[in-house]
């Protein structure tokens, strides 16, 4: 008896329709993924135990560097603890990140100039619109419309440079709230300002979604502590960080986050 000849099949596999579902899948991760917001310099937050999340809406985060460890000063810690300020709103809600880095600005600039009135600075509709677009910012007001003229480009080099003594938001002891107010201190009084103001605005016309979203941010900003972060370099002496604590705390500003990377198992408690 003859052998019976098994009729060889294709190997070949039509891959047209795993194509398809991958650039969907691709497409979709793409649309909905959230980006990181640039920042001048990198931080490394300190570990510790706690899980809770810091939001990612109606957030104002303080962001303070390490010293310079570029090489490039003989005494790295004059760069010591460059402060850097950003506001993020709700993309979902009135409040957007631009609509509220617009009231911030107007705000302290306002206090600013009424403090400094032989000094005073002047932003055009293109440097604020620069300043509603940008994430993060850190310079002193007297040199703020200067930076907001510069490209993007120009500004990302200019705030990168942590050796420069105009890069970082000024700050010092003071502790008088009535009285001269640090450049730190004007940005935390605009914040306490246009909070205070969010909450006491007349809302009519508005929907009740509206409503709660103007409630949200106020609650976040002075009732909860989960409206202002503060997210220090592990290599930042407490010392300094310990001086923004006390800015906050004599703007009215006591309740406020600790940002921190979550310690692994292995990780020495200290």
């Amino acid at each position: 008896m003859g052998k019976v000849k098994i009729k060889k099949k294709s190997t070949l596999i039509d891959m047209t329709a795993m194509s398809d579902v991958t650039v969907l899948l691709l497409t979709f991760f793409m649309l909905t993924s959230t980006f990181l917001q640039k920042e001048p310099t990198i931080v490394y937050t300190p570990s510790s135990v706690s899980e809770e999340k810091v939001p990612m809406n109606n957030l104002v985060t303080v962001l303070v560097s390490s010293a310079d460890k570029s090489g490039k000063m003989d005494d790295p810690t004059i760069a010591e603890g460059k402060l850097f300020i950003s506001f993020t709103g709700d993309a979902d809600s009135t409040l957007s990140s631009e609509k509220i880095r617009g009231m911030m600005l107007d705000e302290a600039v306002a206090i600013y100039n009424e403090q400094h009135k032989n000094n005073r600075i002047a932003l055009n509709d293109q440097q604020k619109a620069e300043f509603r677009s940008t994430n993060m910012i850190g310079v002193p007001f007297a040199v703020l419309p200067q930076v907001l003229s510069m490209s993007v480009t120009e500004r990302d080099k200019f705030l990168g440079d942590m050796t420069n003594p105009n890069v970082g938001i000024p700050i010092d002891g003071n502790k008088n709230r009535d009285g001269r107010l640090n450049d730190f201190q004007v940005w935390l009084k605009a914040i306490y300002n246009v909070a205070q103001r969010i909450n006491n605005e007349q809302t009519e016309g508005l929907t009740a979604e509206e409503k709660s979203q103007l409630s949200n941010l106020y609650t976040a900003l002075m009732r909860k502590g989960q409206g202002i972060a503060i997210k220090a370099d592990k290599d930042t002496p407490f010392t300094t960080v310990q001086l923004v604590f006390d800015n906050l705390q004599t703007m009215k500003l006591n309740k406020f986050s600790l940002m921190t990377a979550l310690k692994s198992e292995n990780e020495p408690t200290q």
